[in-house]
Formats: structure tokens, sequence, C-alpha cells
């Protein structure tokens, strides 16, 4: 038999046994909110402007359940029910009208196994949001609505308990047994589901989160979605006065200080694989909620090295990419106080296919690209990555100059017998960021190849040194040609400068953002040249000018993600 037909099935048997399940009729105790919307996307969906998975519809006065969903990804976000935080950050009678009317149509239309939303990791998000806005939903409804309410959930609940062992391992699976340990010590009468749930949620704590805290996929905004679910289930035991097991305590206290060190000085987290800065706020609140107060050493977090002084971070991925990452390998990200400078374009996956390898590729990242190929490679079906560059030396060392990272990849090596290092250099005080990228024929069978190259290719090799800007930055070629002025929201100054070596240029390029319904113009610096020989050095730095003007407080955020 088909997977697929396989779990239909399964559905199937599932969503009818859940239905002769005896239904709850009530909370053990009043649930509390516990996750975050955004007010902006509230307003936009009660004015009837619904964005989800990069798709804007507008539909007003229309059900959301009326709506034409563009792609499955659309679907899926409608069907998570993540919006109830959005018009619950709104809060008033509108927002509230829109949460009991979409929340009660569901029930009555897909409440018995219908639709696109009955997946296990779809069902546990829901479920939460359900119970966290329990209070939103049910104020003012009638006996027959509540009873349709306990009803609904508790036919999740028992399909939960039977499916979610189809859900995938990673973040997927953590939303299904979150969601029904949250629901199951919530609801009068199905405690009984807790205890193998969290039995499950213990042994995947081992298995999917490392001993240094990270997940496989190195995706920072992923391991900030797996810790706040974490950090819920633990809230929910203890709330309920349930012991918590130690590898649930565990793996929240290896994770908080990974985050902690993935976290710019403007607190959004750094965007490398699939990740994007993560909700406003969130991260705050899963570490404070966390209590975790230990931070990571000199080692890099989930293969990340942070460099860190004054105001000013910058965050390196100094490791190999995950089978599904990026082609990312020594890229960086340099924050300034609140405002973000060299960023990597991001994901493009809510843009489209095209757009999502586009934004898996080397060029696309803070990083030297060699002669247009990516340092990991994407095989046919572009998925997975066939090869991978390897990371043979990573370095991180604090002295009385500063915060150094020394690193090096072979993505090359079998390509073009090349091989490239990255150091990286911040001072004490966070004003200046000293750069030495280096293409290098290191061993015999490396200049070997670069040889045989050089046969057929006598002019040499062309690489790029690209340095992605924030799409706020103002950038302005300065020093007849030599420099770039980078002028910030804040009022701060930087300013960037080479060796010679290479031809300095301002391009364009576009900054891919969740929550946008296009890419965000940008511009970018990028060094040129050719290497003909067994090594080529390049040196940059990166200074501050100028800093903010002490009568302002740098506290407006105009790049936070508005709809419409």
């Amino acid at each position: 038999m088909a997977g697929g037909l396989r779990q239909r099935l399964g559905n199937r048997i599932a969503l009818w046994r859940a239905g002769r399940v005896r239904a709850a009729t009530g909370f053990t105790s009043q649930p509390e909110p516990r996750s975050i919307g955004t007010f902006a996307r509230g307003r936009q969906l009660i004015a009837g402007n619904f964005l989800f998975a990069g798709h804007l519809v507008e539909a007003r006065d229309t059900s959301i359940w009326a709506l034409r969903a563009p792609d499955a990804a659309f679907a899926a976000e409608v069907q998570g029910f993540g919006w109830l935080d959005d018009l619950a950050a709104v809060g008033d009678a509108a927002a509230r009208k829109r949460a009991q009317a979409w929340t009660f149509e569901w029930i009555a239309s897909q409440g018995r196994g219908q639709g696109a939303g009955w997946t296990p990791d779809l069902t546990g998000r829901r479920l939460i949001r359900w119970i966290n806005h329990a209070v939103l939903l049910l104020q003012g409804q009638d006996r027959a609505a509540q009873a349709a309410y306990f009803r609904a959930l508790t036919v999740q609940v028992a399909y939960l308990s039977r499916q979610w062992r189809q859900a995938a391992a990673g973040l997927a699976r953590f939303e299904a047994l979150t969601g029904l340990i949250v629901a199951g010590l919530a609801l009068e009468g199905v405690q009984g589901q807790v205890a193998p749930a969290l039995s499950a949620l213990a042994r995947d704590c081992l298995r999917e989160v490392d001993s240094e805290g990270g997940i496989a996929t190195r995706n920072p905004e992923e391991l900030l979605e797996v810790f706040t679910l974490l950090n819920w289930a633990e809230m929910a035991l203890s709330e309920a006065g349930r012991a918590v097991p130690a590898e649930l305590t565990g793996a929240i206290e290896r994770i908080a200080p990974v985050l902690r060190a993935l976290r710019h000085a403007d607190g959004g987290l750094a965007r490398f694989h699939g990740g994007g800065r993560g909700l406003e706020g969130r991260l705050d609140m899963a570490l404070a909620n966390a209590g975790v107060r230990r931070a990571v050493g000199h080692e890099p977090a989930m293969g990340f090295a942070r460099l860190a002084a004054g105001r000013t971070t910058v965050i390196v991925d100094a490791a190999p990419p995950a089978p599904v990452g990026h082609a990312s390998t020594l890229a960086f990200e340099m924050t300034s106080g609140r405002r973000p400078v060299v960023v990597n374009c991001g994901s493009g996956k809510p843009f489209g296919a095209e757009w999502e390898l586009a934004g898996r590729a080397t060029a696309s990242h803070s990083v030297l690209s060699l002669d247009g190929v990516s340092s990991s490679r994407m095989g046919r079906d572009g998925g997975a990555l066939a090869e991978r560059a390897g990371v043979p030396v990573c370095q991180m060392v604090s002295d009385g100059a500063g915060h150094h990272h020394s690193g090096e990849h072979t993505g090359w090596s079998v390509t073009h017998g090349l091989r490239h290092a990255r150091v990286l250099s911040l001072d004490g005080q966070g004003r200046r960021l000293t750069g030495t990228d280096t293409l290098v024929a290191e061993t015999p069978g490396e200049q070997k190849r670069f040889r045989q190259m050089m046969a057929n290719r006598p002019e040499g090799v062309g690489f790029a040194i690209r340095f992605h800007l924030h799409p706020d930055v103002d950038a302005t070629i300065d020093l007849g040609g030599t420099a770039v002025s980078l002028a910030l929201k804040s009022g701060e100054i930087w300013v960037f400068r080479h060796d010679g070596r290479t031809k300095l240029t301002l391009e364009a390029s576009v900054h891919l953002e969740k929550g946008r319904l296009q890419p965000r113009p940008a511009r970018q610096i990028v060094l040129s040249g050719v290497t003909d020989g067994f090594e080529m050095r390049i040196g940059w730095t990166l200074a501050k000018a100028q800093d903010t003007p002490l009568a302002i407080r740098d506290l407006d955020r105009e790049d936070l993600p508005v709809p419409v």
C-alpha cells in the first residue's frame, strides 16, 4: 500500500474512533494566552486582507474559510490557526467577532475530519491556539456553542493521540506532541493521553536536540520554535502539578544558551538556513520563560560563531550546512545597535520555488563566491545538497585586541582545487570589523587540480566577495570609488574599505522576508577579482565613522512586516 494511501486510511480510522470518544465538558483550570501575535496583522485580517505564506488575498467581509488558497502553504497557515494570535493582539469587539465566527465555522464544516487541516502538526498547532485563546473564543457563547467547542477539542485530542507518530521528526512532531500534552492537561477527562505523549516528547528531546543544544537543520528560527514549544509543555506540566521529565528540562537548558548566542544586538535572530528573525518579542519571551542564564562560551553555537563588543554583533556560519540547508559556509551578518547592517538575502521559500533555490545559493550570502559556483551544491532535483563544504578549520579567540574567528572550507577543493579561508576580527569597542578572505590551493592534490584547470583557463578564475546590506542602509560610493559609506537610520555612519586588490562596486540585491508580498530591493557591496595562482588574499574593513547622536533614542523599527 502506498504511503499516502496508508496515511489517509489511518486518518479515517483515527477520526472514526475519535468521534466515538466522550467529549470533555470543561477545563481543569482557566487557560491563559501564551502565544504572541502582531497587532498590525490582526488589523489587516479584520479589514479583509489575508496574508499567508507570501500570498495576499483581499476579500472584505469574507470568511477565512471561503478563501481559495493559492497553494498548500497558504492553506496550512490558515488551518494552523496562528491568526488567532494576531486577532487576540487586537482584542477589540471586531477581532473577537471574527475569531469566534471563523473558529465555529471550522467546527461546523471541518470539525469531524473534513478539510486540509487534519495532519498531526497542524492539529497540535491548532489545539494550542484554541486553548490559549479560550476566553476570547467562548466569551458570550451559549451552551450549545460551548459544547460544540469542547466536542471539537476532544475529537482533535483523540485523533492526535493515535496519529502523532505520522508527524515528521523534528519541529512537526514537537508541535503534535506539545499540542497533545497542553490539551490533555487542560481538558477534563482526557488526562490519560498525557503520559504516552510525554514519554514520546522526552525521547525526541534526546534524539532531536543534540548535546550542544542544536538541531539537525541548523535553522535558528526553527530552533526558537522548538524551544517555545518545550517551554509551553514545561509550563503546562508545572501548572498542573505534574513532574517535568529531566529530558525536557535538559533540552530547554541546552537550547537557551544557543539562542542567546544567535541573537543579534537588535534582539532578532541571525537569518541562516531558511530561518528569519523570528516574531518580534518571541525570542525574549521564550528566554525569560525558560529562566536559563547560562551562555555559550567561546565555542560555536550550533555551528555559528558569535563576535560581540559594544553595540555590535557579528554572527558567522562556521560549520557545514545541513542536507537541506543553504550554501552559506563562512557567511556572516553584522548588526549595530538596533540596526542590521550586513545581512544574508534570507529564505526565498515564501516567494516561490525559483526564489527558494536562489536564496540557498552562495551568492545570496555575505561571503566569497567562486566562478559562479556555490560552495555546497544541490542535486538535480533541487532538494538536498549533493555536495557539502567541509570545515577543517574553525577557531575562536578573544584577546586584548578584540574577538577573532578563523575558518576554512573545502567547498571548491574538488571542482577548482581551491579552499576559502576567512578571518574576521571585531575590536573590543565594536567599532571596527576587519576581514581577510583567502583563496588557496593548499594540498599537493589541490595544486594539481588547480594547474589542470588553469591549463584551459589562462585568464584565471573569477571570484566575488559579497556584502548584502539591509534595505534600510543608505549606501554611497565614496573617496573616489575606493570606499562605501553606509548611513543607518539611527544616524550612525560606517565606512567600508578594501586593500585595492579587487574591483569595488555597489550593486542591486534583494532582502527576502517572511510576511511580505515581494522581495525588498536592497544593495550589496561587491569585491570582484581573478585568482591565477596558488594563493590570493584580500583584506577589507568595516569601521564606524559616526555614532548615533546622543539626543536620539534609536527605538523606532520600521522594518517589521506589515501586510499591506
